[in-house]
């Protein structure tokens, strides 16, 4: 949908305001112009965003589209009355309500962030994400008895971005192995591996994007061939099925799904907290 702007709007970081609506926006077939504008926590800069809101509405001929998750009432108010666009308030969409069901009046506390360095949640986040740095692309075999995962798959099939969202978004250690050549050669898992068997993970890809993938990386080479990559792939499917790994393919998924499918397969714990 050209000329056609959807602005979040929070007195925190704008995640939760942008992540929600970007949600919801996916249900319609349009692409509108995304602006986020965090931390409108004054008077000055609710007008200031206004003012933004309005000139987009001036500009396009129709009203932006506001999605805000606003604690102060004021700055609420701003916005909401004298903008020209159509505010959404998300929090007073599901807050008042569960403050009627729960009894009891919700902290109005600005931003999900604000104490968030002093919890455990936290510092165990930060000791995950660390974990998986450490042990990116078989860096480190160390400690690997800690990990609450290991990905496991051919070079380039998803395995460190999986494996760092793992980490921010839940907290979880996971670490990455490449399965190369000279793995299949061998018809093993990598040694370090073997003894962390259970803790093993598996992706896939098809080998037409894979080929594709790499080429971007390493133009024209064998490592991009797509004959090399049907052979990879197709021996890396072997190993793991020999092995009793359970594996999937990323070739048509977001790394959201990917980590929820490792989430609900390794650690079902953790979609309870």
């Amino acid at each position: 949908m050209p000329n056609r702007t959807v602005f979040f709007v929070s007195d925190g970081t704008g995640i939760t305001a942008e992540t929600f609506g970007n949600s919801i926006l996916n249900q319609f077939a349009v692409r509108p112009r995304h602006v986020r504008r965090p931390f409108i926590d004054s008077a000055d800069k609710a007008h200031q965003v206004v003012r933004e809101i309005n000139e987009a509405a001036e500009a396009e001929g129709r009203r932006p589209v506001v999605f805000v998750t606003l604690v102060d009432r004021e700055v609420l108010a701003i916005v909401k009355e004298h903008s020209r666009g159509m505010v959404l308030d998300m929090f007073s969409t599901f807050i008042e309500p569960l403050e009627a069901e729960f009894g009891m009046t919700s902290n109005h506390r600005v931003g999900r962030f604000s104490d968030v360095a002093r919890s455990q949640e936290y510092s165990d986040r930060i000791e995950a994400i660390n974990f998986s740095l450490a042990h990116d692309d078989g860096q480190s075999s160390k400690n690997l008895e800690t990990a609450d995962v290991i990905l496991v798959g051919v070079s380039r099939s998803g395995k460190t971005p999986t494996s760092l969202y793992l980490a921010m978004q839940h907290g979880i250690k996971a670490a990455n192995c490449p399965l190369i050549p000279e793995d299949f050669q061998r018809g093993q898992l990598p040694t370090p591996l073997r003894p962390h068997k259970a803790k093993c993970f598996g992706l896939t890809i098809a080998p037409d994007r894979l080929s594709e993938i790499r080429h971007e990386r390493r133009p024209h080479s064998q490592y991009a061939s797509l004959e090399n990559c049907r052979y990879e792939v197709a021996q890396a499917e072997a190993m793991m099925k020999r092995e009793g790994i359970a594996w999937l393919s990323s070739t048509h998924k977001s790394i959201e799904e990917i980590a929820t499918t490792i989430l609900r397969d390794i650690r079902p714990d953790r979609l309870v907290y």
